[in-house]
C-alpha cells in the first residue's frame, strides 16, 4: 500500500513516461493482464489509455488490473491510469518513507 508521498513521487515521474498501453472494445482479457504483469515487472511504473470504445470505467479498468497484477494504483486521470509494483529482479524506483 502507497502512502500520499509516494504516490506523489510516482505522479512526478510518470509525468515523463509515455502511454505503453491501450485498452480498448474487447475490455480486459488474460493477454492484458500479462502484457501489464509483464510490463510492469520490467519497468515498475506504466501508464496506461482506455479507449473510448471500452465497454468499463477508467477507474473500474485499473482496479480490475491492480487487482490481477498485485500493482497499486497511482493516478487515474481522465482517461489514463498509472500502476505500480515493485519488481522482484530489477527495483530501478526507490520510494520515499
Amino acid at each position: 500500500m502507497l502512502n500520499s508521498r509516494q504516490r506523489a513521487q510516482l505522479r512526478a515521474m510518470a509525468n515523463e513516461y509515455e502511454t505503453i498501453l491501450q485498452i480498448g472494445k474487447a475490455g480486459v482479457l488474460d493477454t492484458t493482464v500479462k502484457q501489464v504483469a509483464d510490463a510492469l515487472e520490467a519497468r515498475e511504473l506504466i501508464k496506461l489509455k482506455l479507449l473510448e470504445t471500452c465497454p468499463t470505467t477508467v477507474k473500474e479498468t485499473a482496479e480490475q488490473l491492480a487487482q490481477a497484477t498485485n500493482s497499486d494504483v497511482v493516478q487515474v486521470i481522465g482517461r489514463k491510469f498509472i500502476l505500480y509494483k515493485e519488481s522482484k529482479n530489477n527495483k530501478t524506483i526507490k520510494l520515499v518513507k
